[in-house]
């Protein structure tokens, strides 16, 4: 018996098995839970591949967080097909060029909207989503980077 059994996950944030989410995906199929995987754009194909190294087969649902049509959709195929979600992991991040490197002051708004939107404010838009299928209490466990240390590159990343 799993710490996880029966439980149903979404994992976002899955690209290879060197994501941090990939190990998670991992440690809750050990631990019994059921999950999903979600991906976007280009790198839907990524997820979908590396979903399938997972110990069990697994749905990976196009997800882009910044349209509320892929999250009502992806909240209605989770309705049909567990009826509830436990639990979600926001392992997702994304900056424009122009967000990273050495000036801060450089990038114009729109980029900082773009990388602030993916990046944080996706945290509340996944609740919104999916809070209504936690019809018995659930998590949304958030990963982050290590901000112990300066990381120069980062930019906005880091804000």
């Amino acid at each position: 018996m799993g710490l996880l059994d029966g439980k149903n996950i979404v994992i976002t944030g899955v690209l290879t098995d060197a994501s941090l989410a990939y190990g998670v995906a991992t440690l809750a199929q050990q631990e019994g839970a059921n999950i999903v995987l979600t991906g976007a754009g280009r790198a839907l194909s990524l997820t979908q591949r590396t979903g399938r190294k997972l110990p069990t087969p697994v749905d990976v649902f196009e997800l882009d967080v910044t349209n509320s049509d892929h999250l009502v959709s992806v909240r209605e195929a989770l309705a049909e097909k567990w009826g509830r979600v436990d639990g979600v992991l926001h392992s997702i991040g994304f900056a424009p060029e122009a967000c990273l490197g050495d000036d801060f002051m450089a990038p114009q708004w729109d980029d900082v909207a773009v990388a602030l939107h993916i990046s944080a404010y996706s945290l509340k838009a996944l609740a919104d989503a999916f809070v209504p299928l936690m019809t018995s209490g659930g998590s949304f466990v958030g990963l982050d980077f290590d901000n112990t240390v300066a990381w120069p590159a980062y930019n906005w990343m880091g804000v």
